[in-house]
């Protein structure tokens, strides 16, 4: 655009970037350039930890990296235009937008008395309507315009619909209020039930897609159960995906007296007395300086183009897919590993010349894998770039999935080794000896008093039975505090039934029967030392007739001196996972120190999780300490804190990381479950059903033995 004077001399000229591409609604699906695009998105306020909703270049350039590099394709600006700096960015390296109306009115009510019916409101809304599409016309990256966020469906969105379809007709309109009704092209609700999902999915001659423009609320630890949103959407054709809430946890950095820093939410920063919402903005992928959540790696997983999918992946065949629209995977380095019990045992590359939208069936060479006790055979599969760009660096995992390879017989009972434990029963207690291992049951509690190897004491507080965990942002959201509160201390209000011992086989069994008495329920611990010193630890639960809320957990803690920090363990990981959030974990052996297994959630609350262990060992760096083996799956977390150091009580209260200090021990959780995280919403949704603990019975076992 060039200005000139009446003489024709230039004072000013100014550029814009365009792009060409091509979006409509064809067949009720939202395509771009002809193709039916899945929408892997995130909500997005502008946010900036010391700067607020000032939002710097560098600042903006990480959200595209993190977006990019977790197969994030799609940002809805929530809920107004954001910074033009931002559209342009998307522009640039490719993110499809969303491009908000700033309207919402939902504070004065959703019903007639709304703005959104008074005629006298009307101006307001269009002008600002206008204002959005007047300034972003001509940015290719804005794929639909949004008319506003939460109000009520009054006239004036008829209105605003038809003028911006009548000025840009190259685009789509979304309004989540419109429902089903006239004034969307998109449907795009707000957090739907599975149910509704399915029902939608399920449909015949569907008109409009379903894009989400809010689900999967991310706040605390969260984003569980995300891969059932993806099941449906893959098996749909007008399910296009939606926009997850949301992108980063709005906090500011502050620093205490201590010198301690933490995130400030709201309520801080003296406004205690004002209105606020807590933490309830801590909602995001991302910690307000970007580091990930480690819930972003499901998103990750589940948000990936390049999917692998088991045909016969027992016999090395795998069917690939290219979900791109524009990319040929020879692009990609493919690369895979056999993993005999967690060890690789054959590593490979292969290329692939694969057109997109195509999928190939994939012969991979393995090795014999002969079926034996106690083995099993994991395949791994990853995609790595090739060349690097500006927001993604050469060499880097843009995708994966692993497979199991036949039946497997891990977890095979072992008949006793080694000479027959001695064993003293005395007043207080039953004392086992064997392997240079001595184990104390205190006939008293039905409990382990004491466990040395060698004259050392490896346990500082013993194995106790564990049914609680502190509460997530969406526990609180769905009162798990208050309803299950009987859990809480239920393991340690307990009494003794019966205490037997048996020598049979080469093995010593002391059989403790113990009342829970918080919950009127039966608790059995068999303790049965091997001669080699391995002690097993049987576990059997039983409810009484008292009606029960569901448990948070089911395990046992313990404790062990700080010293023994490195942790190592075979199951899905490395990062914290959940029943319902690990399908990105994979089955492996990770080895860390315990310090960072912490999540420094900025509401401090349930963190650190591991699921699907097969054993784990916690050493000093002298290589001593013990081990622990799962006679089937167990799920563990070793912390420097106890749960209670988590966990405010009924009520939120005003916490943050600056209030947990790591304590002089390891607490080490040993679980056959825990329920999920959930993550529908954080306003009272539950987790769903498979991933919740509500059985009358349940049965788990585990070994300890000695690290020498």
């Amino acid at each position: 655009l060039t200005l000139k004077d009446e003489n024709g001399k230039f004072i000013e000229t100014v550029s814009t970037k365009i792009g060409f591409r091509k979006v409509e609604l064809k067949n009720g699906q939202l395509l771009v350039n002809g193709k039916r695009i899945l929408v892997h998105g995130v909500n997005m306020h502008e946010h900036n930890p010391i700067t607020g909703h000032y939002q710097d270049k560098e600042t903006m350039m990480k959200d595209i990296r993190e977006m990019k590099q977790n197969n994030i394709n799609a940002v809805r600006c929530s809920h107004y235009p954001n910074n033009i700096g931002w559209i342009k960015l998307c522009n640039q390296y490719g993110i499809y937008l969303v491009d908000e109306a700033n309207i919402e009115s939902h504070g004065m009510g959703y019903g007639h008395e709304n703005p959104a019916y008074h005629s006298e409101w009307d101006g307001a809304h269009m002008d600002r309507t206008i204002s959005l599409v007047e300034r972003d016309k001509n940015a290719p990256s804005v794929i639909l315009w949004s008319l506003g966020n939460e109000a009520s469906n009054g006239d004036v969105f008829m209105k605003t619909y038809k003028w911006i379809k009548g000025r840009d007709k190259t685009r789509l309109v979304q309004f989540e209020q419109a429902a089903e009704k006239e004034n969307t092209d998109i449907v795009c609700p707000m957090y739907p039930g599975i149910n509704y999902m399915k029902e939608y999915a399920a449909r015949e001659n569907v008109k409009r897609p379903f894009i989400m423009c809010e689900y999967a609320h991310a706040m605390g630890n969260s984003t569980g159960n995300f891969k059932e949103y993806w099941d449906i959407i893959r098996g749909s054709t007008n399910m296009q995906g939606g926009f997850i809430w949301d992108w980063v946890d709005q906090g500011f950095e502050v620093t205490d007296e201590a010198g301690r820093k933490y995130w400030a939410y709201g309520g801080d920063m003296g406004s205690q007395n004002y209105t606020n919402d807590e933490n309830f903005d801590h909602n995001g992928l991302v910690f307000p300086d970007r580091i990930p959540h480690p819930g972003l790696k499901e998103v990750k997983k589940q948000y990936q183009d390049i999917r692998f999918i088991g045909t016969q992946p027992e016999k090395g065949l795998i069917s690939v897919e290219n979900n791109f629209f524009y990319t040929n995977l020879k692009d990609y380095e493919l690369k895979y590993e056999v993993l005999k019990n967690g060890e690789v045992i054959k590593q490979g590359s292969f290329d692939l010349n694969l057109a997109p939208q195509t999928k190939k069936q994939v012969q991979l060479a393995l090795p014999e894998l002969p079926a034996t006790d106690g083995v099993e055979y994991l395949l791994n599969v990853f995609a790595f770039t090739r060349t690097g760009t500006e927001v993604i660096p050469q060499g880097y995992e843009i995708a994966r999935e692993q497979f199991k390879l036949g039946e497997g017989k891990y977890f095979v009972k072992a008949g006793p080794t080694g000479n027959a434990p001695s064993v003293k029963d005395e007043k207080n207690r039953i004392t086992m000896n064997a392997g240079g291992v001595e184990v104390s049951i205190n006939k008293w509690t039905g409990l382990i008093g004491n466990y040395r190897f060698e004259d050392k004491e490896y346990l500082r507080d013993k194995p106790t039975p564990n049914f609680w965990r502190a509460p997530t942002d969406n526990d609180f959201g769905n009162e798990m505090g208050r309803i299950c509160n009987v859990w809480r201390t239920a393991g340690e209000n307990t009494t003794v039934k019966n205490i037997s011992v048996k020598e049979e086989g080469g093995n010593t069994t002391v059989t403790a029967d113990i009342y829970l008495k918080d919950v009127a329920s039966d608790y059995q611990l068999v303790y049965t030392l091997s001669g080699d010193g391995a002690l097993t630890v049987n576990v059997h639960y039983k409810a009484g007739d008292k009606e029960l809320p569901e448990l948070p957990r089911f395990g046992m803690i313990m404790s062990l001196d700080k010293q023994f920090d490195n942790f190592t363990f075979y199951g899905r990981g490395p990062w914290e996972n959940y029943s319902d959030r690990n399908d990105a974990s994979q089955i492996g052996i990770y080895s860390s120190k315990v310090a960072d297994q912490y999540v420094p959630y900025t509401r401090p609350q349930e963190n650190g999780y591991k699921t699907d262990i097969r054993w784990l060992t916690l050493t000093n760096n002298e290589g001593k300490g013990i081990r622990i083996e799962g006679l089937q799956p167990i799920c563990a977390s070793a912390l420097n804190n106890l749960p209670e150091d988590f966990d405010p009580g009924l009520s939120k209260k005003y916490r943050h990381t600056n209030d947990i200090t790591p304590r002089n021990e390891v607490i080490l959780s040993v679980d056959l479950a825990q329920r999920g995280v959930g993550g529908d919403t954080s306003w009272g949704a539950l987790p769903h059903e498979q991933y919740r603990l509500k059985a009358k019975e349940y049965n788990y076992g585990y070994v300890i033995k000695p690290v020498k």
